[in-house]
């Protein structure tokens, strides 16, 4: 905007360079500046595909994905793209759902074992009225789970942490299927796929029936698990589970 000022003064108010950028005021290298890079349509083309798919990754966190596909960009430059194209994830009042902005393609069925995984949490209370957490992983193919995790709090770190006990054990999956979760989304479990080649297949929010490996293991679970048993406290709830 200033830039076009001095354009107005020098051409209508026949001043010269150095008096209109005095009068506006700007210095005169910013307002003689001329962009030099180019803009790489591929760079805005990918980001907008990332930001579809990975809706609550901020521009710091996709410019990470950015990073690790080969393109040579910074901070301010993903910000200055994640603004033009409106990409940030509005946030609305009461239960509505967000929207999707791009169509997400459902995953094939898998045909051998360890190619696909799902996991999903799910809840229930001890005797004191305390709540607790179980994540919940299953084989895809197999319908076997080769873990449920236990405990009062489940975040990020934690679900790594079985991933890799799991991977020790001769356990990897190809990819997983998971929700939105932030527990899912969270730089810990999106770094070790990225470490590990495991692919995130994040299904749509508001549509669990994508997922609908892991949702009837969850309700076979609550009905044959949660449902028939009285918790004491944690190690009786590990133990039953």
């Amino acid at each position: 905007m200033q830039r076009q000022a001095v354009g107005v003064m020098r051409s209508e108010a026949a001043v010269s360079e150095r008096r209109a950028c005095g009068l506006i005021p700007i210095h005169r290298a910013t307002c003689r500046y001329q962009r030099r890079r180019s803009e790489d349509p591929r760079l805005r083309e990918r980001l907008r595909e990332l930001a579809a798919t990975r809706r609550r990754f901020g521009y710091r966190r996709l410019k990470i994905l950015l990073k690790r596909e080969g393109f040579a960009v910074n901070h301010k430059r993903v910000y200055r793209l994640y603004v033009e194209e409106k990409l940030g994830l509005r946030r609305k009042r009461g239960r509505r759902r967000l929207p999707t902005s791009a169509a997400r393609v459902p995953l094939k069925l898998p045909v051998r074992p360890d190619e696909v995984w799902t996991m999903d949490f799910t809840q229930d209370a001890f005797a004191s009225g305390r709540k607790f957490r179980t994540l919940n992983l299953m084989d895809g193919f197999t319908r076997y789970a080769p873990r449920i995790e236990v405990d009062t709090s489940l975040p990020g770190q934690r679900v790594v942490r079985v991933l890799e006990e799991l991977k020790r054990r001769g356990r990897k999956p190809e990819a997983i299927v998971i929700d939105n979760g932030t527990e899912f989304t969270s730089q810990v479990v999106d770094q070790w796929a990225y470490e590990n080649q495991v692919q995130l297949h994040f299904i749509t929010p508001g549509r669990p029936m994508e997922n609908g490996f892991i949702e009837s293991f969850n309700g076979k679970f609550r009905d044959e698990c949660l449902n028939e048993n009285w918790f004491i406290d944690l190690a009786d709830a590990r133990e039953k589970s």
